[in-house]
């Protein structure tokens, strides 16, 4: 009898089917659709193992997430995998035939798996003994690819890409799913947004910025060649990593063009120009990261600012996927014109190359917007250039460092303390040469403890001692007259009219409740300090500092965050107080620097022995904060005998650097903008004195005991002696 004649793929299936593991071998070679009797036993063997579609969960791929400016400027961009998802009609029809050429070629005329590929992958993996060859179509690597992103854990990406059968099969399963749901160039289109090819780009659109500097709807036929042979190996093609590596990214770009002339998607004599031609790979370094922004402090307040607040995500581990994977456009807060005008303002009294540090916050009275965060110091990790790898402007949860105490500014607590409390304007008290607490009781923190000193003083290092108003007690900035004022009014009350303002430590710690407090023994920030000035610049509206206006998602679905804001003052002691800083331009430490030319309040703060300088003030439409200080440690590196800006200074206080810094800015940074005036304060409430006049004794020759003796315009005694436990000091 004559030898029944088979076929060389009726070989195979027999050779399949009489295997010991039948089932997983002949599972990935079914051909869809079956032809003749081989596809008979295929069927067959798909119906055994019950090989039928799978929805496969596709979660969005990785995507970048940009951040913009106020005016939709982009300002920074964060990312996990560097991508921008494109449309099919926004990828060349080079890089289309390009990649179906050499990865799936019968791509379009095929099912879910290429069943000449399959099987001549099977072959080889019979006769090894295990899976050596992969045989997959352009969907079954997307399938894979889709499953290796999802992965969450090192265990489940092992698992998306181990050589096993049972891996394939699932796989031709979720593949099978995938043809059913999609068109063959909706399949292409999220292979090539999901492929990685190598310098870390991810997707076409990402790979064709990052190799040649263009969008992938503008690849030639050299650069889309390239990319196509890019994705077999990203890494051992990756052109970033030296020579050898794009010696072999070279090589295999010429196969994907011989390939595509052997296909005939391109003449002989195009390959061989094409071939010609140099890698031209360029390195376009990717965007991102705080490191390379413009405005690496706001950047850094941004980031922290998601990471930390359940507005954005109910776990820490959600936001950050979200930040790093969800395409999302962030509009921001931050003013281009007004952060121009503080980093100008900065790098004109103190140079990058200064140890001491000069930052800056501008805060919007009424909503909490940041408009602006500057630093004199560069951001970076580089100490040899003096870079600061912290947000020297913001607090610790937003980035930042412990702080800088800053001094006086907080006497504005204690005065509008002094208001809630009744007095008034022209009320007063008779400060002495120095200060010190009668008793242990003199001063109670919330607690109810006793926490007065009365064994240490209080002194003003400069300035007259004698009778001090509200008024000109602030002006000149008078250390005395704040220790008695405190007294007066109750440190806790003091403590809860800051706390109402958001004042909080830099470093997250609990106010420390000493008699001092009204000193600025508290290690703050500029963000913070702006804040609460800003709150009184709003009449009383104390608004939580707000970077991020709105977020956009990668469906173009946007969610506005507006203003967390609540009341803090009474809006007639917030005029009261405006009134009284205001002086501080005309009357005060910071005569000698002047006003800018509109309504401003402000005050100076100088903390014990030059160790930080400060200035803190607001118009209605606007509030700053500025802080100058060693980050070294500026109680072991004090602001004296140092040269800052090219200037020497003997000594630092905050109208010599700080209070000037300010001006400068504000100028520039409302510019065009109209100006608007206080409210003028209740008369009848405010003016005059009540139950603290000054006392009416006659005086002998030559005393002051019933003058009001201030200092002179441009001086600043408020440069205390602070009497603070050493483990507060240091």
């Amino acid at each position: 009898m004559p030898r029944k004649r088979t076929t060389r793929r009726g070989t195979m299936v027999a050779r399949l089917a009489g295997a010991g593991a039948a089932a997983g071998l002949l599972v990935a070679a079914i051909a869809i659709p079956a032809v003749g009797g081989a596809g008979i036993g295929l069927v067959t063997a798909a119906e055994e193992v019950n090989l039928k579609p799978l929805d496969l969960a596709e979660p969005p791929p990785a995507e970048v997430t940009i951040v913009q400016d106020a005016k939709g400027g982009e300002i920074a961009r964060f990312y996990e995998e560097y991508r921008e998802v494109v449309g099919f009609d926004e990828i060349s029809e080079t890089m289309k035939t390009a990649i179906v050429a050499i990865e799936d070629f019968r791509f379009y005329e095929h099912g879910a798996i290429d069943i000449e590929g399959t099987l001549r992958a099977l072959a080889t993996n019979l006769s090894s003994g295990k899976v050596s060859q992969g045989g997959s179509s352009i969907t079954q690597q997307y399938v894979k690819q889709v499953l290796l992103n999802s992965a969450d854990t090192e265990e489940e990406r092992s698992a998306a890409v181990e050589a096993s059968y049972a891996r394939k099969l699932n796989e031709l399963r979720y593949a099978m799913g995938i043809e059913e749901k999609y068109t063959k160039d909706q399949i292409l289109e999220k292979y090539l947004n999901i492929a990685y090819f190598g310098a870390s780009a991810y997707g076409v659109e990402a790979a064709a910025r990052r190799f040649f500097g263009v969008s992938a709807a503008d690849l030639t036929l050299p650069q889309a060649a390239t990319l196509a042979g890019a994705v077999q190996d990203p890494n051992a093609t990756d052109p970033n990593l030296g020579g050898k590596h794009r010696e072999r990214l070279l090589k295999r770009r010429n196969v994907v063009l011989d390939r595509m002339a052997e296909l005939g998607k391109i003449t002989t004599a195009e390959a061989a120009e094409a071939k010609a031609t140099r890698l031209g790979y360029r390195g376009t370094r990717i965007p991102g990261g705080c490191e390379s922004s413009k405005y690496p402090y706001f950047c850094l307040y941004v980031r922290h600012e998601i990471l930390s607040n359940p507005d954005f995500g109910r776990t820490a581990k959600a936001r950050l996927a979200m930040l790093n994977r969800g395409g999302l456009t962030i509009r921001t807060t931050i003013d281009p014109a007004m952060q121009r005008a503080a980093d100008r303002a900065i790098r004109r009294y103190v140079n990058p190359s200064d140890r001491p540090v000069a930052a800056q916050a501008l805060v919007q009275p009424g909503t909490g917007a940041i408009k602006a965060m500057a630093a004199s110091r560069r951001y970076g990790t580089n100490a040899g250039k003096n870079e600061i790898s912290y947000n020297v402007v913001a607090d610790a949860a937003h980035g930042g460092g412990i702080g800088f105490q800053p001094g006086s500014t907080f006497k504005t607590f204690t005065l509008i303390t002094a208001l809630q409390e009744g007095m008034k304007l022209d009320d007063g008290l008779t400060a002495g040469a120095g200060y010190r607490a009668p008793a242990y009781s003199t001063f109670k923190n919330c607690a109810g403890e006793n926490i007065g000193d009365p064994t240490h003083t209080v002194t003003n290092d400069e300035g007259t001692p004698g009778w001090k108003t509200l008024r000109s007690g602030t002006w000149s900035s008078v250390n005395t007259f704040f220790m008695m004022l405190e007294e007066r009014v109750g440190l806790c009350d003091t403590v809860k009219t800051a706390k109402a303002l958001g004042i909080k430590r830099a470093d997250g710690k609990k106010l420390q409740e000493y008699e001092t407090f009204t000193l600025g023994i508290n290690e703050s920030d500029p963000v913070t300090v702006a804040a609460a000035y800003a709150a009184i610049a709003a009449r009383g509206t104390y608004c939580a500092p707000m970077a991020i206006s709105r977020i956009t998602d990668r469906d173009g679905k946007t969610t506005p965050y507006r203003p967390k804001c609540r009341p803090a003052l009474d809006p007639g002691i917030a005029d009261a107080t405006a009134e009284v800083l205001s002086g501080v331009f005309t009357e005060g430490t910071m005569s000698g620097v002047g006003g800018i030319g509109r309504d401003a309040a402000g005050k100076t703060g100088t903390t014990d022995d030059y160790a930080s300088a400060w200035f803190a003030g607001f118009t209605p439409d606007l509030a700053s904060a500025v802080s100058l200080g060693d980050p070294r440690g500026s109680q072991r590196h004090k602001l004296t005998g140092v040269t800052i800006g090219g200037r020497y200074y003997g000594a630092v206080q905050g109208a010599s650097i700080p209070g000037p810094i300010w001006k400068d800015t504000m100028v520039s940074a409302l510019r065009g903008v109209p100006a608007t005036r206080f409210t003028p304060i209740d008369s009848a409430r405010f003016e005059g004195c009540g139950e603290h006049c000054r006392p009416q004794t006659s005086s002998k020759p030559g005393t002051e005991s019933d003058s009001e003796s201030d200092t002179g315009p441009g001086t600043e005694p408020d440069a205390e002696t602070t009497i603070l436990p050493e483990d507060i000091l240091e």
